[in-house]
């Protein structure tokens, strides 16, 4: 018999396939397609052949696979190698287990943080390495699979694989399991879940001994590891195994409200929180009335966590949109339950609007993401913050709280694709600012490391809405960030002022930064890299576009390069597969441009810094003479094909 690795037909492997899936129901459906690929008892030839495609697509004869990359697996719950299903994850799990295992030493049994009671007991001297999995609400009922069953199969291969394993009771956020991986001192850490994406999906998210998602060059080792034949066939009966263990076996909730209990410590003990009595009593006393702030879970897992982080905080409840507030798979409400998209707050908002609600605060699923919106008191108007204007009121806000009064010097951190206003308010405060590569793997990782040149790295923030806020978590969590924000609204609603007022009084402290940010649909890959290539004029980098005169260039493409630095290298690593070009003007617009790697996407981002003082229309209108510009002349949308959304 063809085994996984071997090059076979669309049928073969899904023949392999239905053989070693543990789940009955899929495989079964597997095995319908197959008969019915190969045998017409009705003579229908369109039936047989309807058959036979459908199985080319879940099995392609090509040997594709779901890719394992930096955020490890995402895509739809359905059989066959692309999709997320039992056998999937066993695959996955057994190639990560054993790369684990020839990376990782045997640690002893001190450097575990938990105490032996709460470990397997054992009378060795040693402890076997440790593994945390979180999992939230996702599934395919008609299929039987969902993000607990795979995070139960992939403890069992853990397991197998001789790992003492931590899988929590219940729905968690993503944020502790990013925090719990480094409280427990954990060689990986898991999370099962598509955080914003259509029902329709799940994920497989990995976390390496640092808290920090994966990063090359280890996503190319584990994925090598993952496609040995050794560990694409079950190492044992799964199914068997399945069976055989009950939900009290296989999570632990003591366990589970230790670990939640010592998230909220860590925020108690951040910094992170200022008095609230005072606060409360100045309302009081001079007849305000605090920010009403109402959240929306966006029919994920955060609602609990967010009161919890809410009373840690000090702060008085707020209101929850009751419709969105249960975990429901089926995200009745928000088709792309992503609080970005255009109408995913609608519902929020007429709950506000109906509540006399001030603000509303929402976290996508997985709650590792923030969106603020606030609905002003005297004409009833909604102000949607963008997520590089949440992130300068954060930045600048956990700088006057923390930053100021520190002993080491602070550092703060932003993609290179967000505003670079949190830059322009690190010159001004005297505090250290970087852009990373996108994607909060660069971002928590360069963090990291600036943390052990002795900075106290406090923020950081991509233009997705995901920000860290202080240093226990190393990636995006909308939990702590939606309390430093409210605290943030007690503050300035204190003076009488909204949100929006404070964006403003920031702005004109240090200048209003507008940004134009969209993408053209392009289905053909050597459009895109014939843009890039165009940009880069066979090395001769362009000096104008038009009448504007640029001011330096930096190419995040192999080999790269960079007109600011002495040797002409960027700082960045660069890609071959994903370059991003970046052109700073002189009159302070900054224009950037990549390929999307996961969709048929050209994608621009551009934005405008005007000088303190200058007005947001002044800065507006000339953003929108540059981008007609850039657009027009870089782009060439019409002779490139390029399609408008």
């Amino acid at each position: 018999m063809s085994s996984f690795s071997s090059s076979c037909t669309s049928l073969e492997r899904a023949k392999i396939w239905s053989e070693n899936d543990p789940n009955e129901i899929t495989a079964s459906a597997v095995k319908s397609l197959i008969h019915g690929a190969t045998t017409s008892s009705s003579g229908n030839g369109d039936e047989v052949n309807s058959n036979k495609e459908k199985l080319a697509k879940l099995f392609p004869s090509d040997g594709s696979r779901i890719g394992f990359g930096t955020a490890g697996l995402r895509g739809p719950m359905q059989p066959g190698p692309l999709g997320m299903n039992d056998l999937v994850i066993i695959q996955t799990s057994q190639g990560l287990a054993r790369y684990c295992q020839e990376v990782h030493t045997i640690v002893d049994e001190e450097a575990n943080s938990l105490d032996s009671s709460q470990l397997s007991a054992s009378t060795n001297k040693k402890k076997p390495p440790l593994v945390v999995i979180g999992y939230d609400h996702r599934c395919n009922k008609e299929m039987n699979l969902s993000s607990k069953s795979f995070a139960v199969l992939t403890q069992l291969v853990f397991r197998q694989a001789g790992f003492e394993c931590v899988l929590f009771d219940g729905f968690v956020p993503t944020p502790l399991v990013a925090f719990s991986t480094v409280n427990l001192k954990a060689s990986v850490g898991i999370m099962i879940t598509a955080s914003h994406n259509p029902k329709v999906d799940d994920g497989f998210k990995v976390y390496w001994n640092d808290g920090v998602q994966i990063r090359p060059p280890l996503d190319k080792y584990i994925s090598e590891s993952i496609l040995k034949e050794d560990n694409l066939v079950p190492w044992v009966d799964y199914a068997s195994l399945v069976k055989s263990h009950s939900h009290d076996e296989s999570t632990d909730a003591t366990l589970t409200e230790c670990m939640i209990g010592r998230y909220y410590d860590a925020i108690l003990k951040s910094g992170l929180i200022s008095p609230k009595k005072e606060i409360y009593s100045y309302f009081e006393k001079n007849k305000l009335a605090p920010p009403k702030i109402a959240y929306t879970a966006m029919h994920g897992v955060g609602y609990p966590f967010a009161v919890k982080s809410f009373q840690t905080f000090g702060l008085e409840p707020f209101l929850s949109v009751p419709s969105q507030q249960t975990p429901d798979p089926l995200f009745p409400t928000v088709p792309f339950p992503n609080p970005e998209e255009k109408g995913a707050l609608s519902l929020a908002q007429e709950f506000a609007q109906s509540n006399n609600v001030d603000i509303i605060l929402a976290n996508d699923p997985d709650a590792d993401r923030l969106a603020v919106a606030e609905r002003c008191r005297d004409n009833g108007t909604w102000t949607v913050f963008t997520g590089d204007q949440i992130g300068a009121m954060l930045g600048h806000w956990i700088y006057q709280c923390i930053g100021k009064n520190s002993d080491k010097p602070i550092a703060m951190c932003a993609s290179t694709v967000s505003s670079k206003m949190l830059g322009a308010i690190a010159e001004k405060e005297g505090f250290h600012f970087e852009d990373t590569l996108t994607g909060f793997k660069w971002i928590a990782s360069r963090s990291a490391e600036l943390r052990k040149k002795g900075y106290k790295a406090i923020f950081s923030y991509e233009e997705a809405i995901g920000f860290c806020c202080g240093d226990f978590v190393f990636d995006k969590d909308g939990l702590t960030a939606m309390g430093v924000m409210a605290e943030l609204a007690l503050s300035v609603y204190k003076k009488e002022m909204s949100l929006k007022k404070h964006m403003d009084y920031l702005y004109d402290t240090y200048g209003y930064h507008h940004s134009k940010n969209g993408y053209f649909f392009c289905y053909d890959n050597s459009i895109s890299s014939k843009i890039i290539e165009d940009m880069r004029n066979d090395g001769k980098y362009l000096t104008h576009v038009g009448p504007y005169e640029i001011e330096s260039i930096r190419d995040l493409g192999y080999p790269g390069y960079d007109s600011t630095t002495e040797d002409k290298k960027p700082t960045l690593p660069v890609s071959r597969s994903s370059p991003i070009i970046t052109l700073r003007f002189v009159n302070g617009c900054v224009a950037q441009f990549r390929s999307s790697g996961t969709e048929p996407k050209f994608k621009y981002y551009i934005e405008m810094r005007g000088k303190p003082g200058v007005s947001p229309e002044v800065v507006s209108k000339e953003l929108d003479e540059i981008v007609d510009r850039i657009l027009s002349e870089l782009l060439k949308p019409e002779a490139n094909g390029l399609v408008k959304p």
